[in-house]
């Protein structure tokens, strides 16, 4: 398990600063806008939540020798639809809350704009948490990794990377 998870966390932890570099690009752009700036680290947060439940049940599901990658596969539509609804409804609160926040610091942002920019953003998010769960519990699964040890860190931060630029990504079409 060491000589496993040692390189992969070394990996992992250069990812986590190019992610950090990312977000320092943004920081114009959170600084004028508070809602933004309370909605990072919830995006980041959250996702990385899904995406250990989710690798989680379909790595018990490997286990259990009930894991098929196909569409007909009900387990996987059934936590595939429960990710995308705590995803909507998670990220509908946040947005309200991060609006309300944004709001009290002096933001501009208004309550559709910061409501659309974080459910967006969580749900582009949300399928890509579905589907690097699947794909990387696959892959360990292949390579012969034990998907409990390996698929989580790897989930975690993957979303994160890519969190940040989804949060961005909507934010620039939308404001």
């Amino acid at each position: 398990m060491v000589r496993t998870m040692v390189p992969l966390l070394a990996t992992l932890s250069v990812l986590q600063m190019v992610s950090g570099s990312v977000l320092e690009t943004f920081e114009s752009t959170l600084v004028a806008n508070p809602a933004l700036l309370v909605l990072v680290p919830v995006q980041i947060g959250t996702a990385g939540n899904l995406a250990s439940i989710m690798c989680s049940r379909v790595s018990t599901q490997l286990y259990l020798g009930t894991f098929e990658l196909s569409p007909t596969n009900s387990v996987v539509r059934a936590n595939t639809a429960a990710v995308f609804g705590l995803a909507g409804t998670v990220f509908g609160i946040v947005g309200v809350a991060a609006w309300a926040i944004g709001q009290a610091l002096g933001g501009v942002l208004t309550l559709p704009e910061v409501l659309t920019i974080s459910l967006v953003s969580g749900l582009l998010l949300a399928g890509l948490v579905v589907v690097l769960s699947l794909v990387s519990v696959q892959v360990a699964y292949r390579l012969g990794y034990n998907p409990d040890d390996t698929t989580i860190p790897v989930v975690t931060n993957l979303c994160d990377i890519t969190g940040v630029l989804l949060l961005f990504g909507v934010v620039v079409v939308v404001v």
